[in-house]
């Protein structure tokens, strides 16, 4: 149903290549320093070597996000239009191109923003086949060290160290990779069951009209596509996306004042810069959800910064214990709740029986 080389091409046009000065600092040495600093704080020990990190070009991201999308989609599309029996082609024919034209334009917007990611695919099955990457896209770097008038070295060590963080977190507690993969599992499923069981069509009515536009008016524009279910799976990604995010905002600020004397400048640099999007890069970015994203990633950092000032650094590990463990979306806006919940976990001899 998805053209991928369409949609690759479709992607390298939109993020062109670029005009920042590559930088030249060393990756494998930041890397190496910010690994070093972050299990140091956080107790988490990866139980496999980090993948060595890689700088490349949006061309490159591009390609590496289609490949990984393909692997977590093609299996559902393909299951999915097998259901739909007499009608896939006409289904894959009416829904292919436009489908396949939103993941490039997609892929190509957020090719020019993002700075660094690691990349891994989140099913379980495709690991072995896909390890996970260390990408740094050094022509968006090199434009954010010049718009920020950033010294460069503070700038690529802040990035790495941000993204060294996600690489020990998955690294280091064993379950998340599953405990993520599962979600999106879920989600995958509805996904699928919705094109095989298309709605009959009919009108709104008028609760549906009015839940329409309150979603429109918050931006919330992924709650008019999906079910109670969908949105319940989608508050469970929401959540653990936002404290993985926010866990290594955290770490970053707790590991790096010796490193980074220009942090708060740095941070608003960043402030600034989505602050003074554009008109249409706003647009954008509401259509995609990302302005909700980095509401929850506030939110994540505002949370562990929280229970680290209310509860120590070992309730900042426990975070990580288990599955339940996890903050809900709720609990994330009231630490104190989180801590009262998990309290007996923390400490079990100070509320055993006398």
């Amino acid at each position: 149903m998805i053209d991928w080389i369409l949609a690759e091409r479709i992607a390298v046009y939109v993020a062109g290549s670029g005009d920042g000065r590559t930088p030249t600092a060393d990756l494998n040495q930041l890397s190496a320093e910010a690994e070093r600093r972050v299990t140091a704080y956080t107790g988490l020990i990866p139980d496999r070597p980090l993948p060595e990190p890689e700088g490349i070009g949006r061309r490159e991201w591009v390609a590496s996000n289609i490949e990984a999308m393909r692997a977590l989609l093609d299996p559902v599309l393909d299951r999915a239009g097998n259901g739909l029996g007499p009608l896939r082609p006409a289904m894959a024919l009416t829904l292919g191109f436009v489908v396949t034209t939103e993941v490039g334009v997609v892929l190509g917007y957020l090719a020019q923003r993002v700075l660094g990611q690691y990349e891994l695919v989140l099913l379980d099955e495709a690991v072995a086949d896909r390890p996970p990457r260390l990408l740094f896209v050094l022509p968006n770097l090199g434009q954010a060290v010049r718009s920020f008038e950033a010294e460069e070295r503070e700038f690529m060590t802040w990035v790495a160290l941000h993204e060294v963080t996600h690489a020990v977190q998955f690294a280091g507690v064993p379950w998340l990779h599953g405990h993520v993969a599962g979600l999106v599992r879920e989600l995958l499923a509805s996904a699928e069951l919705r094109v095989e069981t298309p709605r009959k069509l009919r009108l709104p009515d008028r609760e549906e009209v009015r839940r329409v536009l309150a979603a429109l008016r918050r931006g919330d524009l992924i709650s008019i596509v999906t079910t109670k279910a969908e949105r319940d799976t989608l508050d469970r990604v929401q959540a653990v996306m936002a404290v993985i995010e926010g866990h290594a905002e955290h770490v970053m600020d707790a590991v790096a004042p010796d490193l980074l004397p220009s942090l708060p400048k740095l941070r608003a640099a960043l402030d600034r810069r989505r602050r003074s999007q554009s008109a249409l890069s706003r647009l954008v970015a509401r259509l995609l959800g990302l302005e909700l994203k980095l509401r929850q990633y506030e939110q994540g950092k505002q949370f562990c910064d929280a229970i680290v000032r209310d509860g120590g650094l070992e309730a900042l590990q426990h975070v990580f214990s288990e599955p339940e463990a996890l903050p809900t979306l709720p609990e994330l806006r009231d630490p104190a709740a989180w801590i009262a919940r998990t309290a007996t976990a923390r400490n079990p001899a100070e509320h055993s029986p006398a």
